[in-house]
């Protein structure tokens, strides 16, 4: 018997579906299209850090608790819209709070934001759409549920998963919401505070191109550039090593399946003897 034609009070619960549910998903998507496909992401930019350095640098200094919440503010927003700023926002905290504060800052928002994506998509959709999508995607559903924690720790470990997917898939799948915030919130700090730290050390690069910049203007010269890259960022050893704690974080999932196939095995061994 399926949810369609369960005549009892559970399934007749299960097969109503209220349009009304999508609308906050749907303003969301549209605010995230919005934003998107205007480009006004693209301000959020190491060229523009760089270009406000100094007065943004100046305001931290005699605002710093207002600076840090609205940073705070700005990264929630940035993730619940899934705007692909998280890089530039966690370097960004490093480089304008420090690696301690702006670590803790970003592991703040991005975890805020990505509960609110979750909650939105859990409340509009949940498990209504795993269940309508056929048996095989509930039963990777139910798979992902069974280890939810492990397998959200290592989406979380290794920045090479979109944030956003992440976040939708979990409500999608049906994970329970203390599952989900606990390992957000586990899995983000490595990354958040390794990013935060190499942000830190920036700060000192971003002050002088700006220096050179402002010289090359007080030259009158035409040819005046404030760039600044971060690809020298992302080196070899620091994405190496948050795979590797993600590769930690499935051990226990590969253990337990051994574990369950064996037992398996014995039981099955047995019946036969």
């Amino acid at each position: 018997m399926t949810a369609d034609n369960d005549p009892s009070p559970a399934g007749a619960a299960r097969a109503k579906f209220s349009p009304r549910r999508l609308v906050p998903l749907i303003v969301i998507a549209a605010a995230s299209g919005v934003v998107i496909g205007m480009g006004w992401y693209r301000q959020l930019s190491f060229e523009t850090l760089a270009r406000h350095h100094e007065a943004l640098r100046e305001f931290i200094a005699a605002h710093e608790v207002s600076a840090v919440a609205a940073y705070i503010a700005l990264y929630i927003v940035a993730v619940a819209l899934s705007v692909p700023a998280g890089f530039f926002l966690t370097v960004s905290g490093g480089i304008l709070f420090g690696a301690v504060i702006g670590g803790a800052a970003a592991a703040v928002g991005a975890t805020i934001g990505a509960i609110c994506i979750f909650l939105i998509a859990k409340s509009a959709i949940g498990e209504y759409f795993v269940r309508r999508a056929g048996r095989l995607a509930e039963k990777v559903a139910q798979g992902f549920r069974a280890d939810a924690f492990n397998y959200l720790l290592f989406l979380r470990l290794v920045p090479i998963f979109p944030f956003w997917l992440v976040n939708l898939v979990p409500a999608l799948c049906g994970v329970p919401l203390a599952t989900f915030v606990v390992a957000t919130a586990l899995g983000v700090i490595p990354a958040t505070f390794a990013f935060a730290f190499v942000g830190a050390g920036l700060d000192s690069v971003i002050a002088a191109q700006q220096a050179a910049y402002q010289a090359c203007l007080a030259a009158a010269r035409s040819d005046c550039r404030l760039e600044f890259h971060m690809k020298a960022a992302l080196t070899p050893e620091l994405l190496g090593a948050l795979v590797t704690l993600g590769v930690l974080a499935l051990i226990p999932v590969v253990v337990k399946r051994l574990r369950a196939r064996s037992t398996a095995h014995a039981r099955e061994w047995t019946d036969n003897a």
